[in-house]
């Protein structure tokens, strides 16, 4: 009874976190998006940019029941099955951005898109090697170690970049290290052009501090599995979280919290705030027994990656079909079916309305038991 109580609050926050992913990608009109659903535009903090480390987190709340079940196992077992798992996820996101493997232009003629013109890294391929990295530590590595390198990640990751960063503007996006880093070992074709430049989000330096992410998320489920669910336990997570918050808000006056560098005040903000939410969710269900609104969170957290891509390649798909040259398939049903209450309204209502049909694929799959692992 207990484990099932767990797993759903485990469910309800991963689908939350799977929610909110999608309502924030898929506005109808980006320009007119309310903007705490909008990442903020470089420092900064705004509740969109909590989404993606509580994806994270959640991956290593998952992974402190995983270990249990692979406690027994070979090293060589988990081994393949953690790099196994890391390769195929990786792929999935790699391909996602790739698909439909073809370009059109401006008269919608169809134009090549090379393997030498994809973006090599991305969320998915960043929840991988997050997932790869912390796993390995966790197994092989006592807890104190796993906590004393995630330590030397975040102060080091600060360190390296301000002293090896452009001068004065260590922090920018173009003289940060980490830009440079990845462009030397990717190049400009396979990094994110979304900001106007070669930058990558999701670049692999930055990925090196957002494995704390997942390691902090294994803590806390390690945590709530050995003492059990208590006013106790909910008091230490809650004041766990808040001391992460308290950390980060004064780590943030000489590194600022900033989702695109990802940068290790971000971290600590990130997983303080999910420890707090994630003690409200064990506290409504198991303690308040208030359960009736669980389920649908349940749905999108019982395929979670089955989901997300549906999202992201449905929106590419609709891009894609056109009515006329000018006038794609997505911007045809957001003029002629949403536009009609405001531009943020219409905008929101599209994205609501988007995710709800992800959701009744994710609820026809979990009404025939059809769950997706990979």
């Amino acid at each position: 009874m207990a484990n099932n109580q767990r797993f759903t609050a485990l469910d309800v926050f991963r689908g939350m976190t799977v929610f909110l992913m999608i309502i924030v990608n898929t506005p109808g009109n980006g320009n007119t998006t309310f903007a705490p659903l909008h990442h903020a535009a470089w420092h900064g903090f705004t509740p969109t940019d909590l989404v993606f480390p509580s994806f994270l987190f959640a991956v290593g709340n998952a992974l402190s029941f995983v270990m249990l079940k692979w406690a027994s196992k070979s090293d060589g077992y988990v081994v393949a099955k953690v790099l196994k798992r890391t390769l195929l996820i990786f792929l999935l996101g790699y391909l996602m951005y790739w698909f439909p493997f073809f370009k059109l232009d401006k008269d919608l003629n169809i134009l090549s898109f090379p393997i030498s013109k994809t973006r090599i890294l991305g969320v998915l391929q960043r929840i991988a090697l997050c997932y790869g990295i912390a796993a390995l530590m966790i197994h092989f590595l006592k807890l104190r170690a796993t906590v004393i390198i995630s330590v030397i990640l975040l102060v080091g990751y600060w360190l390296v970049l301000l002293f090896f960063g452009e001068a004065g503007k260590q922090f920018t996006m173009t003289g940060n290290i980490g830009q440079q880093i990845d462009l030397w070992l990717m190049g400009d074709n396979h990094l994110y052009h979304g900001e106007g430049i070669a930058f990558d989000p999701e670049g692999l330096f930055s990925t090196l501090p957002a494995v704390v992410n997942v390691v902090i998320g294994y803590m806390v489920g390690k945590f709530i599995q050995e003492k059990g669910k208590t006013y106790e336990v909910l008091s230490k997570l809650l004041l766990a979280g808040v001391t992460l918050v308290a950390i980060a808000y004064f780590w943030d006056m000489v590194f600022p919290i900033n989702k695109k560098l990802w940068t290790s005040s971000f971290v600590l903000y990130t997983t303080g705030l999910d420890c707090i939410i994630i003690s409200a969710i064990i506290y409504v269900i198991d303690f308040a027994g208030k359960t009736k609104w669980t389920y649908f969170f349940e749905v999108f957290g019982k395929n979670p990656l089955v989901i997300y891509l549906l999202s992201e390649l449905l929106v590419t798909v609709l891009n894609y079909i056109h009515i006329d040259k000018k006038t794609n398939l997505f911007s045809w049903i957001y003029n002629n079916v949403f536009n009609h209450f405001g531009g943020y309204i219409s905008s929101l209502l599209f994205a609501i309305v988007y995710t709800l049909f992800c959701w009744l694929i994710g609820y026809i799959m979990d009404k025939r038991k059809i769950y997706i692992r990979v």
